[in-house]
């Protein structure tokens, strides 16, 4: 009989899901030119999505070279692991939508992100950075130098692979003016205690300051 896409081969070998997940992995590297490319590698477990889309479409269009030039595509091979353990942060998970049409009169589709992340956590890394990169003529390179997986497996165990080390978060400083007014509203709070009424009404008393 004929076995089904989840059973093994012969010589006992997967010869199912992982077996297509090789090949679309394996297409299209022939029309790259792999010649002086760096293989990065980035881990996207527990990572947050915008900001490793936004490092991985620097990755690819080589912004991260001091050779970068907009018109050319020297941006190297980017290959993302474990996407199904992607962070998602506020309640995009529920909010976000992507939408599409499919042509016909009113077939306009939609799905959130949550149900694309149990469908194909893929799709949700690479429309984030497809949708971060300049929309030129370049653009459909960069995405063929774009490998992403669900797990931490890939079928490129052969080639110079260099872990990518995501940059510290920096947390903006509060800005001067905002910095004042809480100042005072601290002040203002150590020298007026405020208490609440039956009735719902502020009444204000005054502390005294020790010396």
């Amino acid at each position: 009989r004929r076995q089904t896409g989840a059973a093994l081969n012969s010589d006992n070998r997967p010869s199912g899901a992982v077996a297509t997940t090789s090949r679309k992995a394996l297409a299209g590297l022939r029309r790259i030119d792999l010649d002086g490319l760096r293989w990065r590698v980035f881990d996207a477990k527990g990572q947050v999505l915008g900001r490793l889309a936004s490092q991985i479409s620097t990755v690819l269009q080589g912004k991260d070279k001091p050779t970068y030039t907009p018109n050319r595509d020297d941006g190297d091979m980017c290959v993302v692991l474990n996407a199904k353990d992607i962070g998602i942060t506020g309640r995009k998970l529920t909010d976000k939508y992507y939408r599409w049409h499919t042509g016909y009169v009113g077939h306009l589709k939609e799905r959130s992100l949550k149900d694309q992340m149990s469908k194909d956590p893929t799709e949700v890394i690479r429309k984030a950075v497809l949708r971060m990169l300049p929309r030129n003529k370049l653009r459909d390179d960069r995405d063929r130098k774009l490998r992403i997986f669900t797990s931490d497996e890939h079928p490129f165990g052969d080639k110079p692979l260099e872990p990518y080390i995501m940059p510290p978060r920096q947390v903006r400083e509060m800005r001067p003016r905002a910095r004042r007014a809480l100042i005072r509203a601290q002040k203002k709070a150590e020298q007026q205690g405020v208490t609440t009424t039956k009735n719902g009404k502020k009444e204000e008393e005054k502390v005294e300051l020790s010396a």
